[in-house]
């Protein structure tokens, strides 16, 4: 089932809303009034056989009258993980990791397929990474790696977009990726068993229409169940937390001569079996000026 976060074209209002996509990915079911993502995957902790049917009973809506958001907006965690394909940590100039590399977002820089990422005015060298990001399905503490893909609600797409001059030149990789939008997510949330195996999905990131990063997840150095058990040994993970799993290589950064993000760039960040997220990137207006 492809789960989604929606936003009805004709309400005024903007209210946001659960739903369930058509097999065809041409309608979307609603659920109840006033669910939310996060709120559904802890049902799913409980009635697990939720997550694999459609709302029932509700409304109906072509998908040319929804505009979709980001599938969950409001995880108590997000933990991303850097350096997880050895190529990637090769052109960044870094050492390949003997365990993961983890830093935080936040839900401020979390916007949906479609939205603008919003470069703040100091930020001159933005960066894209696309990544599987896994949605977590109930509550995991001290989880062994072999019981760990019972723990996993499903996967979205993630991008971790990155001001490299705040991350490398300050030494803070939280300043420089937890910015405000900085995290585009979606376009919706697969679950568990419709992605059966996380390690064989291609996964690429096209920048205004060219292709510059393409890979597949069955090169991550820690798999799915690796970073979800050692996580879960100093971190309870909580039903809607996300876990973005790292980039491939192909990032700006690591090209000659490197591209940066401008404004009025698009990307297309893909991942077999989700789909595409698509966002713009404008720049932040400062106060006064045009």
């Amino acid at each position: 089932m492809k789960w989604v976060q929606f936003i009805e074209r004709a309400d005024p209002a903007r209210k946001l809303r659960l739903g369930a996509l058509s097999g065809d990915g041409s309608f979307v079911y609603a659920a109840e009034d006033g669910l939310t993502m996060k709120e559904f995957i802890s049902r799913c902790e409980k009635e697990p056989a939720l997550a694999s049917r459609a709302p029932e009973g509700g409304s109906r809506y072509p998908i040319e009258e929804v505009r979709l958001a980001a599938p969950i907006h409001d995880p108590e965690k997000m933990i991303f993980i850097g350096l997880n394909y050895v190529d990637h940590a090769s052109e960044s100039k870094m050492a390949i990791p003997k365990v993961p590399v983890l830093f935080p977002k936040f839900p401020n820089s979390i916007v949906g397929p479609e939205d603008d990422v919003v470069f703040p005015a100091e930020v001159k060298e933005c960066d894209y990474e696309v990544e599987l990001a896994v949605v977590i399905g109930k509550t995991a503490k001290n989880v062994s790696r072999e019981e760990a893909l019972d723990y996993v609600f499903g996967y979205t797409i993630v991008n971790d977009v990155s001001a490299r001059d705040l991350q490398l030149t300050e030494g803070q990789w939280t300043r420089g990726k937890a910015i405000d939008t900085f995290a585009p997510m979606g376009p919706v949330i697969v679950t568990r068993d419709e992605l059966a195996d996380p390690h064989v999905l291609d996964l690429s990131l096209a920048l205004n229409g060219e292709k510059l990063q393409d890979s597949n997840t069955r090169h991550l150095i820690f798999d799915v169940p690796y970073l979800i058990s050692f996580l879960s040994r100093t971190i309870t993970l909580s039903p809607g937390d996300v876990i973005s799993t790292g980039t491939p290589p192909g990032v700006g950064m690591g090209r000659d001569p490197q591209v940066w993000l401008q404004e009025g760039d698009v990307t297309e960040a893909y991942v077999q079996g989700i789909g595409t997220l698509r966002n713009g990137y404008v720049r932040e207006r400062t106060p006064g000026k045009a």
